[in-house]
């Protein structure tokens, strides 16, 4: 089945912050009591959202979490990522163009687990904002990667975009949407495993695990930019 819907994860992807989250978590987690190690965080909670890192990190020090308590420390980490923001994001090379050219072939939907106003800031200092037809953030999810339940609200949200008809790249009769339909770019392994238990192609990009590595977690191909990942190669690879 052609390709007919891109969706992009955002951390390690789009935008190259995850040193950052990694010192916020640490931070925040500081504060608590809690102290982990850049390589605690790589090897144990990358992939995790806000909440889900919090509550495996405090749980693994021997600590009790509560709902009210997870919400707290989400909030402090926002608003130390909204002052770090503030001063500058940085963004992977051909960010901006890679959007911009994959929204014009096909939709293309965002699922993270960042929070909204995250990304939506992100998007706005690309002004790629308009190019994304759906996201999906930490705040709709009840779960986190790898489960797959992210990528199955990505998918629910393209075909309502799209009134359910998909637009694949060499067919001449559009058809409703499919997850196999669906070609998800990742960084992370807990992302990989994320879009194949949704029932999507996977391609993973080795910003922050290497190739080998991504494709024991199943991605079906790997690129190691952004600018390598091009409506062409997605026509040639997939289509």
């Amino acid at each position: 089945m052609a390709i007919a819907a891109v969706i992009f994860d955002f951390n390690g992807v789009l935008i190259d912050d995850e040193a950052v989250h990694c010192a916020l978590f640490q931070e925040v987690l500081a504060q608590e009591g809690v102290f982990i190690t850049e390589r605690d965080y790589h090897d144990r909670y990358m992939g995790y959202d806000d909440r889900g890192c919090f509550d495996a990190a405090l749980r693994d020090a021997g600590q009790t979490t509560d709902r009210a308590r997870l919400d707290d420390l989400i909030a402090r980490k926002a608003r130390r990522y909204v002052e770090v923001a503030e001063q500058g994001l940085k963004f992977f090379p051909a960010a901006a163009e890679t959007i911009r050219a994959i929204s014009a072939r096909w939709p293309v939907a965002i699922n993270s687990g960042a929070l909204r106003p995250e990304i939506e800031y992100a998007l706005n200092r690309l002004k790629c904002r308009d190019c994304v037809a759906a996201i999906v953030s930490a705040e709709d999810t009840d779960r986190c990667k790898p489960d797959p339940e992210g990528y199955r609200l990505a998918f629910d949200a393209l075909r309502a975009h799209g009134n359910g008809n998909a637009r694949p790249v060499g067919n001449d009769a559009p058809g409703p949407l499919a997850p196999s339909a669906c070609l998800v770019i990742e960084d992370t392994l807990a992302g990989v495993m994320s879009a194949r238990g949704a029932g999507m192609r996977v391609v993973g990009i080795s910003t922050t695990f290497d190739a080998d590595s991504l494709r024991n977690a199943g991605a079906d191909d790997v690129v190691a930019t952004l600018a390598d990942f091009t409506p062409e190669w997605i026509e040639r690879r997939f289509c």
